[in-house]
């Protein structure tokens, strides 16, 4: 159906809008808060010509945004506003106007806004275009959410402690171009290295919603320019851009050294980009180079402590095994800065055999410096990872430079000369990139190099020559002498650069000078010859020939000629004569950049400025004039800093990771990744009118309206029970319902208990909720009620109380994990909510109803449909996720790569999963979760290198009934039909296997002498299975045994539970760090080697010792038995010492628990805690670990395998919605994207400039439509155009002689007509459908008045 809409309904041009000047206009970013308390986010881009309006969902703060043309696309600002505000400014509350948006969050009670409301163009034009926009002053934006989530006292601190993060002046970001690698980039902006973006959690709502390029890819650290002249006319530009690694972020104390992550504390990336613009400013062609180097703490396990605010000196600590994950290291910098980094495969340039990593440490050493050290272990790294032969084609070189003692026993100036020496032959061996940049593509034809060119630019580079590895400076924070040191390596780099591109920094050349070979006569007239010179002509060619006679030789060549200019020649200068040969200004325009760079390195790591920063200006006139007061400075910021460090250090450290959405579940533990959706409006409605006892126009619809929180719908007097009819505004699966507590005066007039029935048309409704007690509570109050699927009455029958007869009931608390866990039907195309609401027995008064919420998970439906590159992707990861086999699920190496469970609040509930994002070098792993209930969120590989959380609430533990039960719920084991569950056993191969394996563990006694380990088996198996629950249950009652006599919750006393319930819940939070951190890691590297023994290392059945080596002998040792995959695993317990076999050594969250002291946590990764392990190769034998260790190991590794089970399931529900709507088959993906495309094309050649109103997901069926069994799904009748088989088309069942289809539109519209796309196989005369239409009006949508 099609109805007449706004013009441009399609995707506006792409191209940059102008202003009236005629130059392109800036972003503009408004937050509008109406009196109503809605918020809306209005962004005008500068790269495009359109308005897009987002607006914050008040409960949950979802992001919510259709892309459709007069609702939430414009064609103007002022457009955007006036329907925004029903042109009436007078409905806003507040309006706040900015240049970019930097994050979002929802964090439970509140939502986080960060915008920029002052940008500083520091670059303002590199070569090739892209303005680099400095934050100079932001804003955090508070959205007060009507979420009832309770949050605590500590987490509410914690999110007022990230709205305090200081950003102003600190981070940079630039639209168009990726600066998150060496210029020039060769991918897109929209795929950027991780390892330099600081926003990516806060970026993620705006990716969920399509919307990418609306939140900036935002930078920490230090990015500026300066024009500088050189002799004649010529003239360049030099930027300076500092990109701060987030692989190990944090404050002085607390990140220090190498980490989980494989990443240095303080670890920056620099470049020096230089460049001639033209004058003319038409930019044809641009020279330019580049040189990069990195600067950063020693890359060894080590920290420092301060004891109290006044020590002297912090403790240095150096960890037992200082050299792990120094080796991932150095590779991520091999790779990095291998010529072949940048993408490029030149034609000129040699491929060279090694990428040297020259390390620069500044570091004190002699008798008693404290730093000594620290010399001597990263002396001791460098040679232990050149002995394992591992770096392949990275060579390590280390120069040991005291910086402060050669400063106090030389002098600066003949300190900077000794760095120079130093210098030379490495910085000359690495060199720099040389290129041109190209305005128009057909002059790179031309091109001798290598060529790079994106979407992103405009022409391209052609690479002339490349820099093949790195200097690296170092010293015990990579602060002062860091700073210090890498500009004086900079400058030599900067002087040649400049050389190159023909910006002569020669004093000579200033003054009309060359230099030749006879000095003395450069100010004369070239034709002056020196003494004893003569000049003669040739007789026969006429050339002029020079005659010495002072030494009785001829030449061709004047001998006053300027003589070639020699590469790098001032690396052979003292500084006396760098400082008379070069010209100053550009030096101390260089200086300036890093004195600027140094000030903010050292504020965002210790909270004050840099110290000995007076050397910098070592090349200006004045510079002895200050020495004095620049002592007393640096004597001024060393008592700031440690007073600075050893108060804020922690807090500081806390808001970095909470920025970073690092140990979220830690942080903020109940704040779910992704808010959910609240479905029920805005274009959600009532699909009836709702009785009321006076006439009310909208009929109900103002329930579902947030604006009426204070509404007091009344029922009609004497209603045994008042039904409600919710049509969702998308198909998803319903979690939770949120009622509004609204009685007026009389509390008892609320309704006393709930029936919810849910489905995907109104014909199919299921019980999913039966007499949901509501309780009598205060006006105004929230409650929120979770929702599961239907499940399966046989399961009710089998599984929870009627399942345990015999067992006598006491304080029971299922703390490990539910062993009586209910699964429910899960359905991502719900779009009916039923509610009856009853009264209770006593009332007398009518129904009194308040605001009515109903929240869910949505598939990305336009992404999938509309979107040929998302939805390829989305199709291809859900296959990609069921391609394995069920009893693969519960696998060890499929477990170990995927998550740990968290406990959410406390020990008690629900739990939290992590699954393993993806980057570009670590393939995705097959346990990663497609979507999590109560989350929303979703996890898709392969998304500009971004990694991404998942988290996960188990939605199914609440126990409902359906009406029609043909088994009694209540009923005991005696009661159930036997021979019915023998036949479903019978059905089931992996219940025969349960049942085998439960044989073997319990012998002829029927589980009634299992001990703990042997139950915690047994579930481990189950789960490795693939049974549910109530397969399980199903399969032990058909053979007599009671399932709760194998429940491990109720093996032990209360006691020993609780401390084991403590044990497991910190082991979670211990592995979800391990994860986290492993995940990072993989950021620029190819894969994380996986040790042998993993994090539980827990086999599912008997393990025998292998004897020979293993010193421990936990278990009877049988050479025979030992497999070959075990015999060769042999590691050394970190505790006695021993050496252990993989059956007698538990896995590494015992290391963790053993290990995690209050020292191990400043050295093995600060505030963050048990990351050390991740790439650590440290074990502890299970003669070292105590029983409740090794029993919390277990009870994680069910809690993963849990996990990975309604992970499973929910990937096969939303690839089975998806089939349902469109049968998308793997074998035709490949003609997806054209498929999709065609559509596109032709629809809007069809609609002729009108809007479809009727399709999916925003129109659905009504009532269900009956199907041929061999037709394509009747929901394909609503896909978009295009979508689905060439010749696919739906059919009527044969003894069908009408079809009606009831289709409930988009939005509401006057409805102009209907198109029917005739199939491509046709219609014959007999089959020719005839149609008659009928258009009727539903109630109006809530909050519709712009609808």
């Amino acid at each position: 159906m099609a109805s007449r809409s706004y013009s441009g309904a399609f995707p506006s041009d792409l191209s940059p809008p102008t202003n009236p000047r005629g130059r392109p206009r800036d972003t503009s970013v408004i937050v509008v808060v109406l009196e109503t308390s809605e918020v809306y986010i209005v962004i005008s881009l500068s790269t495009t010509r359109d308005t897009q309006v987002i607006s914050v969902d008040p409960t949950t703060g979802y992001l919510h945004y259709l892309g459709k043309h007069g609702e939430d696309l414009f064609d103007s600002e002022a457009a955007a506003l006036n329907y925004i505000t029903d042109g009436s400014r007078i409905l806003c509350k507040s309006t706040t106007y900015s240049k970019a948006v930097l994050g979002y969050a929802a964090l439970g009670s509140y939502a986080l806004l960060l915008v920029a409301t002052q940008l500083s163009a520091t670059v303002p034009s590199l070569p090739g275009g892209g303005c680099i926009y400095t934050v100079s002053e932001s804003q955090w934006i508070k959205i007060q959410l009507q979420n009832p989530q309770a949050q605590g006292n500590g987490e509410l601190k914690n999110i007022k402690e990230l709205a305090e993060l200081d950003i102003d002046g600190k981070y940079y970001f630039c639209e168009t171009r990726d600066i998150t690698r060496p210029f020039p980039s060769r991918m897109t902006l929209w795929e950027p290295d991780e390892e330099f973006v600081w926003n990516g959690w806060l970026a993620k709502p705006f990716m969920d919603i399509g919307l990418p390029g609306h939140c900036v890819v935002l930078l920490q650290g230090f990015a500026e320019s300066r024009n500088f002249g050189g002799t004649g006319q010529q003239g360049g530009m030099v930027a300076l851009i500092a990109r701060r690694s987030r692989l190990h972020p944090g404050t002085r104390y607390l990140a220090r050294g190498i980490n989980a992550c494989s990443g240095t504390g303080n670890e920056v990336e620099c470049e020096q980009l230089v460049w001639a613009p033209q004058k003319d400013g038409k930019g044809q062609h641009i020279p330019f180079s580049t040189y990069i180097w990195r600067r950063g703490t020693i890359p060894i396990w080590w920290g420092a402590e301060i004891k109290n605010a006044v020590s002297v000196e912090a403790e240095i600590y150096i960890a037992a095994d200082p050299f792990d994950g120094s080796l991932e290291y150095y590779q991520r910098l091999g790779r990095r800065y291998g010529n072949k980094s940048l993408g490029v495969n030149s034609t000129r340039q040699k491929k060279p055999k090694m990428v040297p990593i020259v390390c620069i440490n500044l570091l004190r050493y002699g008798d008693g410096k404290p730093e000594t050290v620290l010399v001597d272990s990263f002396k001791n790294s460098v040679e232990h990872l050149r002995s394992t032969k591992k770096l392949g084609q990275t060579w390590i070189q280390l120069i040991n430079y005291d910086w402060h003692a050669t400063v106090k026993l030389k002098g600066q100036q003949q300190t900077v000369e000794g760095l120079w020496k130093h210098l030379k032959a490495p910085t000359m061996a690495i060199g720099f990139s040389e290129g041109k940049y190209y305005s128009v593509k057909q002059q790179l034809k031309e091109c001798e190099g290598s060529v790079i060119f994106n979407d992103d630019i405009n022409g391209g580079f052609c690479m002339e020559s490349t820099q093949n590895g790195v200097v690296r400076f170092n010293c015990a924070d990579s602060l002062d002498r860091t700073n210090a040191a890498s500009y004086f390596g900079a400058l030599q780099v900067f002087v040649e650069q400049c050389s190159r591109l023909s910006i002569s920094l020669d004093v000579d050349a200033m003054f009309g000078l060359s230099s030749s070979r006879y000095a003395e006569h450069n100010g004369r007239n070239p034709r002056t010859l020196p003494p004893g010179w003569e000049e003669r002509f040739d007789s026969v060619t006429g050339k002029s020939f020079y005659i010495d006679h002072n030494t009785r030789t001829t030449t061709w060549e004047h001998p006053c000629q300027e003589a070639p200019q020699k590469p790098w020649k001032r690396f052979d200068m003292t500084f006396d004569q760098f400082k008379g040969s070069t010209m100053l200004a550009p030096v101390n325009h260089l200086a300036e950049l890093f004195l600027l760079a140094g000030d903010i390195h050292a504020t965002l790591y210790t909270g004050s400025k840099a110290m000995h920063s007076e050397i910098l200006n070592i090349f200006k006139e004045e510079t002895g004039k200050f020495s004095k007061f620049s002592a007393a400075q640096n004597v001024k910021i060393t008592l700031q800093r440690r007073f600075q460090n050893y108060i804020n250090d922690s807090s500081r450290q806390k808001q970095f990771e909470m920025f970073l959405g690092l140990r979220l579940f830690k942080h903020l533990p109940s704040i779910p990744i992704s808010p959910l959706k609240v479905l029920s409006r805005p274009s959600g409605c009532m699909l009836k009118p709702v009785p009321s006892i006076t006439p009310v126009a909208d009929g109900g619809s103002s329930l579902l309206s947030f604006k009426k929180k204070d509404l007091v719908w009344v029922c009609q007097q004497g209603a045994d029970y008042v039904e409600l009819f919710i049509y969702l505004g998308e198909p998803c699966q319903v979690c939770q319902l949120l009622l509004t507590v609204s009685h007026g005066v009389d509390d008892s007039s609320y309704p006393a208990t709930i029936d919810v029935r849910v489905g995907s048309s109104i014909d199919t409704l299921k019980l999913v909720l039966e007499g949901a007690c509501i309780p009598q509570c205060s006006n105004g109050t929230n409650l929120l009620i979770p929702l599961t699927g239907r499940i399966d009455p046989e399961d009710l029958a089998v599984t929870g109380k009627s399942a345990r007869p015999n067992i006598q009931e006491s304080t029971h608390l299922p703390l490990l994990y539910d062993f009586e866990e209910l699964e429910g039907e899960l359905n991502f195309l719900n779009r009916v909510v039923a509610l009856s609401f009853h009264p209770s027995a006593t009332a007398r008064t009518p129904i009194t109803l308040g605001e009515i919420e109903v929240l869910g998970v949505s598939l990305p439906w336009v992404g999938i449909l509309t979107d040929s590159r998302r939805g390829t992707e989305y199709i291809e990861l859900l296959h990609e996720k069921l391609s394995s086999t069920p009893g693969n699920v519960g696998s060890k190496e499929f477990a170990k790569s995927s998550n740990s469970l968290l406990p959410r609040n406390g020990a008690l509930g629900s739990e939290r999963a992590l699954s393993t994002g993806s980057s570009t070098s670590v393939l995705y792993s097959g346990s990663g979760n497609f979507v999590d209930f109560l989350t929303g969120d979703f996890d898709m590989p392969n998304q500009s290198d971004l990694n991404e959380n998942t988290s996960s609430v188990n939605v199914e533990q609440t126990n409902l009934f359906d009406d029609d039960f043909d088994v009694n719920p209540f009923a005991t084991a005696s009661e159930t039909p036997s021979a019915k569950i023998n036949s479903k056993v019978e059905d089931f191969d992996s219940a025969h296997l349960y049942l085998k394996f439960f044989e073997s563990l319990s012998g002829n006694v029927k589980g009634k002498g299992l001990n703990f380990e042997q139950m915690m088996k047994l579930e481990i198996k189950r789960l490795c299975l693939d049974l549910s629950a109530a397969e399980r249950d199903r399969a032990l009652l058909s053979i007599g045994v009671i399932p709760a006599t194998v429940d491990p919750n109720r093996s032990v006393d209360i006691s020993y539970l609780m401390k084991l319930s403590s044990l497991a819940d910190y082991l979670a939070l211990l592995g979800h760090t391990v994860l986290e951190d492993r995940v990072n890691a993989s950021i620029g590297l190819e894969k994380i080697n996986d040790h042998a023994i993993d994090f539980w290392n827990i086999c599912e059945s008997a393990e025998l010792c292998t004897g020979g080596v293993c010193e421990v002998r936990v278990f009877s040792s049988s050479q025979d038995s030992a497999t070959s995959e075990n015999t060769s695993i042999f590691v050394e317990c970190s505790q006695c010492g021993r050496t252990a076999c993989k059956a007698c050594c538990a896995g590494k969250g015992a290391f963790l628990l053993l290990n995690n002291t209050y020292r191990d946590l400043k050295i093995y990764g600060g505030s963050q805690g048990g990351g050390y392990s991740a790439l650590a190769d440290n074990f502890v034998c299970k003669s070292c670990c105590s029983e409740a260790i090794k029993h919390a190991l277990y009870v994680d590794y069910v809690r993963v395998l849990r996990s990975l089970r309604r992970k499973g399931r929910t990937e096969q529900a939303a690839l089975k919605a998806v089939n349902q709507v469109s049968r998308l088959e793997f074998s035709t993906i490949s003609d997806y994207t054209q498929s999709v495309q065609y559509g596109q094309r032709h629809l809007k050649l069809i609609l002729d400039g009108e809007e479809s109103l009727a399709e999916f997901p925003y129109a659905s069926f009504l009532q269900t439509v009956e199907t041929a069994d061999d037709s394509e799904p009747p929901l394909s009748l609503l896909a978009p155009f295009g979508i689905g088989e060439y010749k696919s088309y739906w059919k009527a069942p044969l003894d069908s002689t009408s079809v009606e289809f009831s289709i409930v539109l988009g939005g509401l519209s006057d409805v102009s007509g209907v198109a029917i796309i005739v199939g491509s196989c046709g219609y014959s005369t007999s089959d020719c459908p005839i149609s008659t239409v009928t258009p009727w009006a539903a109630r109006k949508p809530s909050g519709g008045e712009r609808t």
